[in-house]
């Protein structure tokens, strides 16, 4: 080989070894590469939208997915080796051509089309948790937000995409008022600008509480003013449909931009969406104040408050329990759904494809219920009997809350007082722990009972005989039976727990049965504590303190008392949900309605659960009447009242050893305890059963003292 091939042999070999040492060292320093190498997540969307750069472009330049790169603007993930060192070249090569500018340093600038308008200093400010005293105003241009706490880039970061709140209150002087205080500038012009300022700069939703569920869409609350600036009436015209007509040029602007409504279209609650672009849903939730958006008897005068009083009521309750999207039954209903959603994504064995399967535990679909579960004017009621027919007990399953009430005895009417307690949350309590079907019922005649199987069983429990000055616990109304009667199962369960025999005749049964309504009622509970414990009251105060901190507690914060009366409506509303019956508007007995083709159409599950809360409360009246003697002069769903000596519950409430009697009563906080509910005089309960007769319930009464009209049931 000649000299000069030789020489450029080694020269090649030396620059192989160069690149093989340099290629291994560069390996070694992107390994080596330190974490805070990386921007913060909120500084790494910054410098891709300061140049213009789309999510895609990116992840195409880098050869991941798009998906990726919105894992790392984020937070929830980091960049590994080797596209880690790519993405830090990236990042520098932005920050060396758009460097923060100083006067908006503290703050994640926002489009640079001109220097953001702020009008108070840039220190940052500390958080105001949802639940403190009324925040001030902070009022900022649209463009101006506060960037998140800096955290190591080891530490996934909370998801940036809800970082302002699930919901929204816009006034008419096109100012958004969040759950912080913070105030930004929004669009008024129309609806379409303002779902769209919704859906992108606002920055407002909720993560889902299931993997399998969907984050909650945005929530704007729109305020008289809000609705005279885009337009819309103060006053629905459509009282019986609540809707605006479908001619109106709001609308018709909307339709315009491509937006749709729902069937029920655009009323005090209202859903504007596009088809989802992929993962991502397009759907903006509108609540209308002036249109009756928030009932009274759940929210009490919310829609009086201030703005920024509203959205920090709005928020918390949104926090706690669930943005709001319809009425607190409907939102109770859809928190069953959005903690157990019936379906979750499973792979096709054939094809290897994921596809949407049903999710174990949870009502995957509409089931037909059994004809005694169900309610007058359902089409199994419709094909069995004539139209007025009035259905016997062994014809309709009649689970329903006490309403119950007795005559004074001679020695009760020597008290001077008469005292009620109200248990706390006590159909939510009842929820807890409950078994209940998850699919069709079965037919069975003649079957053995078994406490375990959740279904409707046809028994005769006439033949149980428990004291007078007791209501029987297998009625509403109190009184025994006085034949075959159908039940749900925590009944007939009770039957055998007091040592009777239960032979039943014929039964409808669930064989897939599962605690549906756990996460339910601990999601709900939580709530409750929590804001009792806001208001000055939580579990294991002394009981002297409980009943002093309770005769104020709705005086302490307006707004948390309002949170309260919300999470308490949402318990009952959605258990009336689950038998929701059919709506006025061409319907006509025998035909089915809309509610029927839902999951969670289930009026079995109302049933259990109603059930479920008159035992327990039997089981305690029974347990202080065996062990003390007392027993209840009047009944009325979760209040029960007793003579007293005193005026408070502590002066009749049985203690064993300076404790409360096991398995009675007991004062406190947590559902399933009670609360005092009121106090009046015997001869106050002597007289309203003179003037009104034996059918008055004193329970209703025993909190005023006032009756107003005749009285009715619940």
């Amino acid at each position: 080989m000649c000299f000069s091939c030789r020489l450029e042999a080694e020269v090649a070999l030396v620059s192989h070894e160069q690149n093989g040492l340099f290629a291994s060292v560069d390996a070694l320093l992107e390994q080596a590469a330190a974490p805070d190498a990386l921007p913060a997540p909120a500084e790494r969307k910054r410098l891709r939208e300061a140049a213009g750069l789309s999510q895609d472009q990116v992840a195409k330049a880098l050869d991941v997915r798009r998906e990726t790169v919105t894992g790392w603007e984020a937070g929830r993930t980091e960049p590994r080796p080797p596209k880690r060192a790519a993405y830090i070249r990236l990042l520098d090569g932005l920050a060396d051509r758009f460097p923060v500018p100083a006067a908006s340093s503290g703050l994640a600038p926002g489009p640079r089309t001109g220097p953001p308008a702020i009008t108070e200093p840039q220190a940052p400010e500390p958080p105001v948790a949802p639940t403190a005293g009324p925040a001030t105003p902070i009022r900022r241009p649209a463009t101006a937000r506060r960037s998140a706490p800096q955290k190591p880039a080891a530490a996934p970061a909370a998801d940036t995409r809800f970082a302002d709140g699930p919901l929204v209150v816009v006034d008419g002087d096109d100012t958004a008022y969040y759950a912080d205080g913070l105030v930004l500038d929004c669009p008024l012009t129309d609806l379409p600008a303002l779902v769209d300022w919704a859906l992108g700069e606002a920055r407002l939703g909720a993560a889902r509480l299931h993997r399998s569920g969907k984050d909650a869409d945005p929530l704007i609350v729109l305020t008289a003013s809000a609705v005279q600036r885009l337009g819309l009436p103060t006053e629905l015209e459509d009282r019986r449909g609540l809707r605006l007509p479908d001619d109106h040029n709001a609308l018709k602007q909307l339709t315009k931009a491509r937006w749709k409504l729902t069937k029920r279209g655009f009323g005090p609650w209202a859903r504007v969406y596009r088809t989802a672009d992929g993962a991502r849903r397009q759907c903006v939730q509108f609540a209308v104040l002036p249109w009756g958006a928030l009932d009274t008897r759940s929210w009490g005068t919310a829609d009086q408050l201030p703005p920024v009083e509203l959205a920090r009521l709005l928020s918390t309750y949104a926090t706690r329990v669930l943005t709001p999207c319809g009425s607190t039954a409907v939102t109770g209903l859809e928190l069953m759904t959005a903690l157990r959603p019936p379906t979750r994504a499973v792979k096709d064995p054939a094809t290897g494809n994921w596809v949407s399967g049903p999710m174990p535990g949870s009502l995957t679909e509409a089931v037909e219920c059994a004809p005694p579960e169900a309610p007058d004017g359902h089409p199994a009621v419709a094909a069995l009997y004539p139209r007025f027919h009035q259905r016997t007990p062994d014809q309709v399953l009649d689970e329903e809350a006490y309403q119950w009430s007795r005559p004074l005895t001679d020695a009760e009417c020597m008290k001077p007082y008469v005292v009620g307690i109200d248990v706390n949350m006590a159909f939510a309590a009842a929820a807890n722990r409950l078994t209940v079907g998850l699919s069709a019922p079965v037919h069975v005649h003649r079957p053995i009972f078994d406490a375990k199987l959740p279904g409707s069983w046809l028994v005769d429990l006439s033949h149980i005989r428990l004291d007078e000055r007791l209501p029987s616990p297998f009625t509403p109304h109190g009184e025994r039976p006085t034949g075959p009667a159908w039940y749900a199962t925590p009944t007939v369960a009770y039957a055998v727990e007091l040592g009777y025999t239960v032979t039943p005749l014929e039964a409808y049964l669930r064989y897939e049965y599962g605690p549906y309504l756990d996460a339910w009622y601990t999601r709900l509970r939580d709530a409750y504590i929590a804001t009792m414990a806001d208001l000055g009251i939580t579990p294991g105060m002394p009981e002297e303190q409980f009943l002093a901190a309770m005769a104020g507690h709705q005086h302490t914060d307006p707004v948390l008392a309002a949170v309260l009366s919300a999470i308490k409506a949402t318990v009952k509303g959605g258990l009336g949900k689950l038998r929701e019956r059919a709506r006025s508007g061409g319907w006509r007995p025998g035909e089915p309605w809309p509610a029927l083709a839902r999951p969670t159409w289930r009026p079995d599950i109302r049933a259990a659960v109603i059930a479920g809360a008159r035992i327990n409360m039997h089981r305690k009246m029974l347990k202080i009447a065996t062990h003390a003697g007392l027993y209840p002069v009047a009944i009325l769903s979760d209040c029960a009242v007793y003579p007293s000596d005193g005026p408070s519950p502590l002066d009749f409430l049985p203690y064993r050893d300076g404790k409360p009697l096991p398995g009675g009563f007991r004062l406190g906080v947590s559902p399933g305890m009670v609360k005092h509910e009121g106090t009046q005089s015997v001869l106050w309960a002597e007289g309203l059963l003179e003037e009104h007769g034996p059918d008055v319930n004193i329970a209703r009464h025993i909190k005023t003292g006032i009756v107003a009209g005749q009285d009715e049931g619940e």
